[in-house]
């Protein structure tokens, strides 16, 4: 909503008119900025997202406090052969066009992120799917010597029959706790996920499988010898979590 709109909106409510510049120095005064708006799903439940920051939250990190726990927050993410990533000069009006394979591929990775720097993943060619969700979730309980509380969006591979009954086989080693819907904002590891693809190579485009593999494994390995970044995430700004106190106590 322009300057314009908010005139006529003052106008319509309160039959007072003011010129553009005008509402523009009422809102300066007032503290207001002109900003691009944030995307939010329409089908995001605003009472839910209340209670995950309110009640869910706090009780997942008292619990996991309690049992001397880890906490992660964990997402999938598909980098694609087709994807266009960053942008290039060219003349107006004519589209700058940049080579590539016409085979269309993709590489897909699941990761994990604790809030004490500590980074998880795994790098696969094969469709996202429960199957692939319990071979993660065993990697994830073979690196620690300690239970380990997942956070996750409600993916229907996370909530299937398959992995619900690979977790109870594994009741003391990790458990598993759901995101509001429609809500990725609470989800700093979809931070992880836009900085994968801006590190991609802009450059090159890869002629098979193995190039974005190989690329996006780079990239994690990277990270993982950079926890400060990792806790970075924790901090970005729709994502507020509280650091743990000792971030070298992994």
């Amino acid at each position: 909503m322009d300057t314009g709109q908010i005139g006529e909106l003052v106008f319509k409510l309160y039959r007072i008119r003011f010129t553009e510049p005008g509402v523009g120095k009422y809102l300066k005064r007032w503290g207001p900025t002109f900003q691009r708006p944030d995307k939010r799903a329409v089908e995001q439940d605003v009472e839910a997202v209340r209670v995950w920051h309110e009640e869910t939250w706090p009780a997942i990190r008292a619990e996991a406090k309690a049992e001397n726990a880890e906490v992660l927050f964990g997402d999938q993410v598909g980098v694609r052969s087709d994807q266009v990533t960053g942008r290039t000069w060219g003349a107006k009006g004519a589209t700058p066009v940049v080579l590539r394979t016409g085979n269309r591929f993709s590489v897909n990775a699941m990761s994990a992120i604790s809030t004490r720097g500590r980074m998880h993943f795994m790098v696969f060619t094969e469709t996202f799917d429960a199957k692939v969700m319990c071979r993660f979730l065993a990697r994830i309980v073979g690196h620690f010597d300690r239970k380990v509380h997942l956070v996750v969006d409600r993916h229907p591979a996370h909530r299937s029959k398959t992995v619900r009954a690979w977790l109870d086989g594994h009741k003391d080693e990790i458990e598993l706790h759901f995101l509001p819907s429609y809500s990725p904002g609470l989800n700093p590891d979809e931070l992880v996920n836009a900085d994968l693809k801006r590190s991609l190579p802009h450059t090159h485009r890869a002629r098979n499988q193995t190039e974005p593999a190989a690329e996006t494994r780079r990239f994690f390995h990277r990270r993982q010898r950079q926890p400060h970044i990792v806790r970075g995430y924790f901090g970005g700004p729709h994502v507020r979590y509280v650091l743990d106190e000792n971030p070298l106590s992994f």
